[in-house]
C-alpha cells in the first residue's frame, strides 16, 4: 500500500478454545494475557514503554480456533516492532502470573454479569452441545485459578509452533523484510506439530436452553449449524444475513425494532469454523414482549422461508456487502487480518475483484437453497437469558419446533 506510512504486523497462532479439553478450558485465552507479561528480554512494563514511545498498537484476541497477536506502527518502527512481538509470541517468561490470573477472573466476573454477551455462549452449547465449540473462549474461572504456571508453559509449547503460526503484515512493508525478520526472531521455536482438533459433531440435536437471571430484559438467541470456513457459498450467506437482520434496513431490524418497539437491539449473525459454522439471530426485549417479538420473528423466519428476498432486497444487499469489503481492505489492519486468516486456514487469497465478483454473481436461487438448508424450523436451536424460563420456553416453541428442552 504505497500510499501510507503505517504498518500492520499480526501474529496468528493456530490455538483456540476449541483445541482444549474440559480441564484447559480458557488456557489459550489466558495464555493471550500472559503474553503481555513479558519475556526473558522484555519486561511487562518495558513492552508498554516500546510501544508507547512508538506510538504503536499492541493488542491480542482469542477466539475459538485461534490467537492473535497484532500491532499497528509507523513502518520506521517496523523492524523493533516485529523483535517485541515475536519475543512474546514465541518466548513468554511467565511471570507474573498470579497478579493476571486475578484480572482474567475479574473479566469472566464482568463477563458473566453480562447477559446480552453470554447469551451468545449459551446458544453455542445449545447447538453444539458438549463439544468444544460449545464452550465459552473465556473458559471457567476454576481452571485459571488452580492451573500451574508448568501446566500453562506445556501448553504454550505444545500450540505456539511454527506449523501452526503465520506472520502477516500490511501497507507501507516490503515482503523481504518481512521474511528476514521472521528468520531471524524464530530463534529455537519447537518445530513439532500442533496438537489437532475434536472433528465437529455431524448433525448436533438441537436444544432450548435457559438461565434464570433477574434482567430487566429477557436475551434471546436462535439460531443452528451454518457453513464452514472454505464453503464456496459463503458469500451468498452473507448476503443472506445482510438481507434478514444485518442491516438496518433488513427485514428482522424493521419488523421488530422500528414497526413495533419490541426491542432496542435485534440483528442476525454468523460464524464459520474449519468444519462446520454457526448461523443466528439475536433479540434483547422486555419479559411481558417476549411472546409478540418471537411471534414476530417466527413471522419473519417464515416470509424468509417463502421469499428469501425480492430482487430489490437482494440487489441492495449485495451492493452494501461488496463495499464493506472494499472499504474494509483500504485499511492496513482489515488486510493484515484477511492475508493472516486465509493462510492460517487455508483459504484461497483472492483479489478484490475476485471477492466482488463472488457477490455479484449471488442469485436468488442461491439464497433460497441456504435459506431451506440454514433456517429451516427443525434445525434451530434457542437460548435466553431472562427472569422466567416458562415465558421464555412458551415463547420459543414455535419458532424451534424440534429442539429438545435442556435439563
Amino acid at each position: 500500500m504505497p500510499s501510507v506510512r503505517s504498518a500492520a504486523l499480526g501474529f496468528f497462532v493456530g490455538a483456540g478454545s476449541r483445541g482444549e479439553t474440559p480441564p484447559e478450558a480458557g488456557l489459550s485465552h489466558f495464555l493471550e494475557h500472559l503474553l503481555f507479561r513479558g519475556t526473558e528480554r522484555y519486561a511487562s512494563a518495558e513492552i508498554d514503554q516500546l510501544f508507547d514511545s512508538m506510538g504503536a498498537e499492541l493488542n491480542a484476541g482469542t477466539d475459538k480456533e485461534s490467537t492473535t497477536v497484532y500491532a499497528r506502527m509507523l513502518d520506521q518502527h517496523l523492524p523493533r516492532a516485529f523483535d517485541v512481538i515475536a519475543d512474546m509470541v514465541w518466548r513468554p517468561a511467565f511471570r507474573d502470573v498470579d497478579p493476571e490470573r486475578e484480572v482474567v477472573l475479574e473479566e469472566i466476573a464482568m463477563y458473566e454479569d453480562d447477559p446480552q454477551d453470554t447469551v451468545f455462549d449459551v446458544l453455542g452449547e445449545a447447538v453444539f452441545g458438549g463439544h468444544p465449540l460449545g464452550r465459552p473462549i473465556i473458559g471457567r474461572a476454576p481452571v485459571i485459578r488452580d492451573t500451574p504456571v508448568e501446566t500453562i508453559a506445556a501448553f504454550h509449547a505444545a500450540r505456539y509452533v511454527p506449523a501452526s503460526v503465520v506472520i502477516a503484515a500490511a501497507g507501507s512493508v516490503d515482503h523481504d523484510q518481512i521474511v528476514e525478520l521472521a528468520e531471524r526472531t524464530l530463534g529455537g521455536a519447537a518445530t513439532d506439530e500442533a496438537p489437532g482438533i475434536e472433528p465437529a459433531p455431524a448433525d448436533p440435536a438441537p436444544m432450548v436452553r435457559f438461565q434464570r437471571k433477574d434482567t430487566e430484559q429477557c436475551h434471546v438467541c436462535l439460531g443452528g449449524v451454518g457453513l464452514p470456513r472454505g464453503d464456496d457459498r459463503r458469500f451468498a450467506a452473507r448476503v443472506l444475513d445482510a438481507i434478514f437482520g444485518g442491516l438496518s434496513s433488513s427485514r428482522l431490524f424493521q419488523a421488530v425494532r422500528e414497526q413495533r418497539g419490541l426491542a432496542y437491539s435485534v440483528y442476525s449473525f454468523s460464524g464459520q469454523y474449519a468444519d462446520t459454522g454457526q448461523v443466528g439471530l439475536y433479540v434483547g426485549t422486555r419479559p411481558d414482549k417476549i411472546g409478540e417479538a418471537m411471534q414476530v420473528v417466527g413471522e419473519e423466519l417464515a416470509r424468509l422461508r417463502e421469499q428469501p428476498a425480492t430482487e430489490e432486497e437482494l440487489v441492495r444487499a449485495r451492493e452494501n456487502v461488496k463495499a464493506r469489503v472494499v472499504l474494509a481492505l483500504e485499511s492496513t489492519g482489515a488486510r493484515m487480518n484477511r492475508l493472516g486468516a486465509s493462510l492460517l486456514f487455508g483459504l484461497p487469497l483472492l483479489e478484490t475483484d475476485e471477492v466482488v465478483a463472488r457477490f455479484e454473481a449471488v442469485t436468488l436461487d442461491d439464497l433460497r437453497e441456504l435459506t431451506d438448508e440454514l433456517w429451516a424450523p427443525e434445525r434451530l436451536s434457542a437460548a435466553g437469558i431472562g427472569p422466567d424460563a416458562q415465558a421464555f420456553r412458551d415463547a420459543v416453541s414455535d419458532v424451534c419446533p424440534g429442539a429438545g428442552v435442556a435439563a
